[in-house]
């Protein structure tokens, strides 16, 4: 079997599967991406056995078919090191060959008769979302998740479909973030009675595997997995078991106050706030007074730090305090030139930051008396 192949497209495909591949496997044939050449066109596969990604490779010519496993590590070094335009791929039973212009590289490979199946998304049944919206939304909530919790199911996203809406839905127990958008049926999709909870690395990798060009994310999900399709890139992934929190019932309806708050400059003072902080010591207290927002910090063996930063607000003072973390994360996804809505009602209450009627993010304050 014989490719030849524009390197680039090539190498940008294999990095994509190569991200699903375990580090660390006791099935050696994990280790691999999977070279799969049919009539349909060619496609490179990676999976750790709980979440697979298939990536259509574009600019290959080859009147082969057939299929071949890739060692990960070392194909990658050399695709990472050629610089040529072309490169042709020689599979000879297990010795494959990559040629390029300057350079021949062999190597062996194992049987991939070995390599589990991984699932192709052939549903004509699912529903649609705007990809570079859905992209918006993993970003705007996957680093609220808790990888470490085996309390509920935190270490995934939240994926609710009803009323032509999606919704995800991230928590750690101390802050919560929740991002809307419009979703639309293709066929006959069933809304799943169960819980949908997918794995943050799955959303993770499907959020970078988004190309700009894509128009939507078609999602099937069944009792125990999920399909998502975008472009040229297919992820699977096995659902989190356990119950999610009822996320809905910690979101205050209001607050006492609302504070717009403009994320460039708050974001910088939250920075800022930031550096004099140590592990024992790690809130920031935050002033609102006088039309003016005071963060104030200090750590015994570094010092103490005060930044100030003008904002519209005319109510009696109200000091809260946060893990600043906490905050520069929510900020950090979000365009400089965004406005957010900050809710307010005590020291003691958690704070709402809104970012229209889309993004909501919710913080528990840490006590003052640290």
């Amino acid at each position: 079997m014989q490719l030849s192949c524009d390197r680039a497209l090539f190498s940008t495909a294999f990095s994509v599967a190569a991200s699903a591949v375990p580090t660390r496997t006791p099935k050696d044939v994990l280790r691999n991406v999977f070279l799969s050449v049919t009539s349909q066109g060619v496609e490179l596969v990676g999976t750790d056995q709980e979440m697979a990604i298939r990536f259509r490779v574009d600019g290959v010519t080859t009147n082969s078919t057939g299929g071949a496993l890739l060692p990960t590590q070392k194909v990658s070094s050399i695709l990472r090191e050629l610089q040529d335009a072309n490169l042709v791929i020689d599979i000879n039973d297990r010795l494959i060959t990559l040629k390029a212009a300057s350079a021949t590289f062999r190597l062996t490979s194992e049987d991939p008769q070995e390599f589990p199946p991984v699932p192709e998304f052939d549903e004509s049944d699912f529903f649609r979302i705007p990809a570079m919206v859905f992209r918006q939304m993993i970003r705007r909530t996957s680093f609220a998740t808790d990888s470490e919790s085996t309390r509920y199911a935190l270490g995934g996203l939240l994926l609710e479909i009803g009323s032509g809406m999606v919704t995800l839905a991230a928590t750690d127990s101390r802050r919560l973030a929740v991002a809307t958008a419009t979703c639309e049926a293709q066929g006959s999709p069933r809304i799943p009675e169960k819980t949908t909870v997918i794995p943050t690395k799955a959303m993770s990798l499907l959020e970078r595997s988004i190309d700009p060009a894509a128009e939507f994310v078609d999602l099937a999900i069944r009792d125990n997995d999920v399909l998502m399709r975008t472009g040229a890139c297919t992820v699977y992934s096995r659902l989190v078991e356990g119950r999610f929190p009822r996320y809905r019932d910690v979101i205050p309806r209001t607050g006492a106050v609302s504070i717009p708050l403009p994320v460039a400059p708050f974001y910088s003072a939250v920075k800022q706030s930031q550096i004099i902080t140590d592990e024992e010591s790690r809130g920031v207290d935050f002033l609102f007074s006088n039309s003016m927002v005071t963060l104030s910090s200090q750590a015994n063996d570094i010092g103490e730090s005060k930044i100030e930063l003008p904002v519209e607000f005319d109510h009696e003072d109200i000091r809260i305090t946060f893990d600043p973390k906490y905050v520069a994360e929510f900020l950090r996804v979000l365009s400089p030139e965004t406005l957010v809505e900050l809710q307010l009602t005590d020291s003691d209450t958690a704070a709402v930051f809104r970012v229209e009627d889309s993004y909501t993010y919710v913080i528990m304050p840490l006590s003052q008396d640290r």
